[in-house]
């Protein structure tokens, strides 16, 4: 099987490009230096039009730690809302506890509001303090796909616990590997951690 290499980007520019270099999946963001936001409505709008790839869009409000408030939260709805009547493949998101256990009742509301576009937990679920408890959590409400790096910096030294939540996602579930995951290691990281998703800024080289 070929896997799936998702190129996340901040601009229509950049989306044309990476898609050029080989990109099969494009993670839509604005901010990439405080690790992703919502990109605008223009934009998405634009990539989901022209570009005939599946689209993920960022759905967050701020960056920082993943813990919303109220008012944040209902930002997080109306993007949902904006991006499956843009006709966007999914979205990406993540909710946190203040204890660092995955918001469970949040998470399970967005996910039923985002149907039927696909579902993309993000790399929150690497501060969570128990990583093979949520994934076990996020398969019970439905995500389609995790993003981590097996709570590490980089997916290379999370190889360990990226491998036990693979096993542990089965086939209901993909774990997508992130954490500098690049064009030049790629092929060591898919030896090392077979999976069907792979995840990074530079996984294709634009």
């Amino acid at each position: 099987m070929i896997p799936v290499k998702e190129v996340c980007v901040e601009s229509f520019q950049e989306t044309a490009a990476a898609i050029q270099s080989g990109a099969t999946r494009i993670e839509l963001c604005d901010y990439l230096s405080c690790g992703g936001t919502t990109p605008s409505y223009g934009t998405i709008s634009q990539v989901v039009s022209k570009f005939d790839i599946p689209v993920m869009v960022m759905i967050r409000p701020r960056g920082g730690d993943f813990c919303y408030s109220h008012d944040e939260y209902e930002i997080m709805c109306q993007d949902i809302e904006i991006c499956r009547h843009l006709k966007a493949t999914g979205v990406v998101f993540g909710l946190l506890k203040s204890d660092k256990t995955i918001d469970i009742e949040r998470t399970t509301h967005l996910v039923n509001l985002a149907r039927p576009m696909q579902v993309t937990f993000h790399k929150a679920i690497d501060e969570s303090n128990d990583l093979l408890l949520a994934v076990n959590q996020l398969k019970n409400i439905g995500v389609d796909r995790i993003l981590t790096s097996g709570g590490r910096d980089t997916a290379l030294e999370g190889r360990e616990m990226l491998q036990k939540m693979i096993k542990i996602a089965g086939d209901e579930l993909k774990i997508i590997v992130a954490g500098k995951v690049t064009w030049e290691n790629f092929e060591e990281i898919r030896e090392l951690i077979p999976s069907t998703d792979y995840h990074g800024r530079r996984l294709v080289k634009f």
